[in-house]
């Protein structure tokens, strides 16, 4: 195999990362005012509000198109997605509202097999099928004045 044909063997693959990592697995919609944006690393994530903050918006989360295959990667990664999405927004603080379970997908097979006689036939097939599912958070960003 020349390196050409090897090049463009790998094109396809390199436009379906390409595509999944522009699907949007975050969004928000606001309900505040935004600050300046600020590192995700200073963000933090809180089940109870604070005495005092500022809430900025609403955001959603997924761990869609990660290549998390555990639980908790799929909750760090959505985690991790509501994190970028707040500090977008200058917030810095997550009140996590809720986590779910969400299908994105299945993967299923099957086998069969058949044979004729002169008087008779017979067939059997056989077949299952699993999820793909991936995490789905819910939070409020906040502003938390230090």
């Amino acid at each position: 195999m020349t390196l050409t044909s090897r090049a463009r063997s790998f094109r396809p693959a390199a436009v379906l990362a390409a595509m999944l990592a522009g699907c949007s697995t975050s969004s928000h919609v606001m309900i505040g005012t935004p600050h300046a944006p600020i590192s995700p690393e200073s963000v933090r994530v809180d089940l109870q509000p604070p005495e005092k903050y500022e809430e900025i918006a609403t955001l959603d989360a997924s761990s869609q198109g990660s290549f998390a295959i555990t639980s908790q990667q799929n909750m760090d990664k959505a985690i991790a997605r509501l994190k970028e999405e707040a500090a977008k927004l200058g917030a810095n603080g997550v009140l996590l509202q809720g986590v779910q379970d969400q299908q994105s997908g299945s993967i299923g097979t099957g086998v069969g097999s058949s044979s004729y006689g002169p008087s008779s036939s017979t067939g059997v097939g056989v077949g299952g099928s699993f999820g793909i599912y991936n995490k789905a958070a819910h939070g409020i960003a906040i502003f938390i004045p230090q």
